[in-house]
């Protein structure tokens, strides 16, 4: 698998911390790999190492400036609002058709280098990103496999399931759910993802663990089933 487009149930479970351990994983294995996060809210330029953007350009270990920034996220806006809402207050749009072509390029030129190529979204499946179009309808323009990241909260399954269902219906194949653990659960999320399991096989289910539960000696196993992921095909 060459390209992968991380999607998420909904804002702030993990997808940027999940795309960065995969990153650190693949360059650790000698593997080339290219990042882009197409459209960012909430953005602050006076802070753009803190910002998903700039923790993703830290993980491929380049420099965070105008740039860098320009390339790995092309439309970024100040309101921590859906992209549609965000937009309309700087008085912009996004155009589809860039959009989808920007992404295009990205996993072309990562197909010509032999690298794989992380596409992040922003916020949920279904967050709109313009008048008519949500991130599912991008992934499903893309064509290509996504990561379904969730996490491990009190209605994180109906969550996970919705978003899968919705996944599903548009012919878009998950390549594999992660649980990225939350600060706050009623379960361990190992046992939230034995239940998805039994919901979404044969679809590959992978534990983020933090915390407290985050046992180092476990980082190389972890890093190996992010891994696995790319190459299940």
């Amino acid at each position: 698998m060459s390209a992968l487009f991380l999607t998420a149930t909904g804002t702030d479970v993990g997808k940027t911390h999940v795309a960065c351990l995969m990153i650190r994983a693949l360059r650790a294995r000698g593997r080339a790999v290219r990042a882009l996060k197409p459209v960012a809210t909430g953005f602050d330029p006076e802070r753009p190492e803190d910002s998903d953007a700039g923790r993703l350009l830290a993980s491929l270990g380049q420099a965070i400036h105008g740039t860098t920034l320009d390339a790995l996220c092309p439309w970024r806006f100040s309101a921590p609002l859906s992209p549609d809402m965000a937009a309309a207050r700087e008085g912009r749009t996004i155009d589809w058709r860039e959009l989808v072509d920007c992404c295009r390029r990205t996993i072309d030129a990562g197909e010509r280098d032999g690298a794989v190529t992380l596409i992040e979204g922003i916020g949920g499946t279904m967050v709109p990103l313009d008048d008519r179009r949500t991130v599912l309808d991008l992934i499903a323009e893309l064509g290509v496999p996504s990561l379904l990241v969730a996490g491990s909260y009190l209605g994180t399954l109906s969550h996970t399931l919705t978003a899968a269902g919705m996944l599903a219906a548009r012919g878009c194949r998950i390549a594999g759910v992660i649980v990225d653990e939350s600060p706050q659960q009623p379960v361990a999320p190992e046992e939230t993802a034995a239940t998805l399991r039994r919901f979404l096989a044969p679809v590959p289910i992978v534990v983020v663990p933090r915390g407290a539960s985050r046992a180092p000696a476990r980082d190389e196993d972890l890093a190996a089933a992010l891994v696995a992921l790319l190459d299940s095909e």
